[in-house]
């Protein structure tokens, strides 16, 4: 059983007119890059505890919850990648006040891509950890891909899948269907299932990390904001954002992640970003919350490797 770490304690920002809630642990750094750590579809910065209170020492880090998710706001909004990008940028800017090092996972890999590639500005070098998001070529994969995966599993769809693939969307946007669903999926039991797959090693999943995943989504707005990701039209795709891409790149895989082929997706990225670094770890889905001590080292070692070269 792994010992529970505590939250730090957050604060909260003004953005949009919405409440925003982040972390920051230590004092700026001379030198050194801040760190933004940025959580995937249903997670929040308690996602990041072991990291945070791991990385500190070092850097000073922030970690925020995007909007709809965590303790952040959850008002009635088109959600989308570009949304969550510009909640960064203007994070970055406002709060943080220079260039950060984005680190993300997930859905927040592809937020923190879509800001670094499309806001440079704002980063100082970019971390994804088993990133989401869609490349040309591909079969479009509607984001979250972790929930699309509880209906519609990844590998090749049976004759009765690729007969209700349509369907199976209609009914989803039926309100009732969307209402039931949503009570599904938050239940701490389904988490737990949820995580299991995701997750190589199962001690890691604590009662403290289902209850971190189930308290927001009975939040006032969650189910809204559960519906609009499912109907979110899809954002660049990654292969664009990786021409325009001009931050060193870090790519941190968990290899056992059943959700994306690590090895298969590791090609793609390095087909458009060529000079990326890359480490394959033996972890699921949150490598950053299954082995932290592992990924604080490689992630920490990378940034102090690229801050001799950043502008100061």
């Amino acid at each position: 059983m792994q010992a529970t770490t505590a939250p730090i304690p957050g604060k909260y920002w003004q953005w949009r007119g919405h409440n925003v809630y982040y972390v920051r642990a230590s004092e700026k750094q001379a030198q050194r890059p801040p760190l933004l750590l940025v959580h995937g579809f249903g997670a929040s910065t308690d996602h990041w505890r072991k990291n945070i209170t791991g990385l500190c020492q070092d850097f000073e880090v922030f970690a925020i919850d995007l909007l709809g998710f965590g303790r952040s706001a959850k008002p009635k909004l088109q959600y989308s990648a570009d949304l969550w990008r510009d909640q960064l940028h203007d994070f970055i800017t406002e709060v943080i006040g220079q260039k950060a090092v984005l680190a993300g996972n997930s859905l927040g890999g592809y937020a923190s891509l879509c800001v670094a590639a499309q806001r440079p500005d704002s980063a100082a070098g970019l971390v994804l950890l088993n990133s989401a998001g869609p490349f040309s070529e591909s079969q479009p994969t509607s984001e979250p891909e972790a929930l699309q995966s509880e209906f519609q599993p990844p590998k090749q769809p049976t004759t009765l899948q690729k007969l209700l693939g349509d369907g199976t969307k209609w009914i989803f946007q039926q309100p009732l269907a969307q209402f039931l669903l949503f009570q599904y999926v938050r239940q701490g039991w389904v988490i737990r299932q949820t995580l299991e797959k995701v997750y190589l090693d199962k001690s890691a999943i604590t009662d403290q990390l289902v209850e971190e995943i189930a308290r927001p989504a009975y939040d006032s707005g969650a189910m809204e904001v559960f519906v609009s990701v499912f109907s979110t039209p899809q954002g660049e795709k990654v292969d664009v954002l990786l021409k325009q891409l001009t931050c060193p790149l870090l790519m941190l895989w968990g290899e056992a992640d059943p959700w994306m082929n690590a090895r298969e997706r590791s090609q793609k990225f390095r087909q458009y970003y060529p000079e990326l670094r890359e480490h394959f770890l033996t972890a699921g889905h949150c490598p950053h919350d299954e082995i932290p001590d592992k990924v604080n080292q490689l992630l920490g070692d990378w940034v102090l490797s690229i801050s001799d070269i950043l502008p100061h």
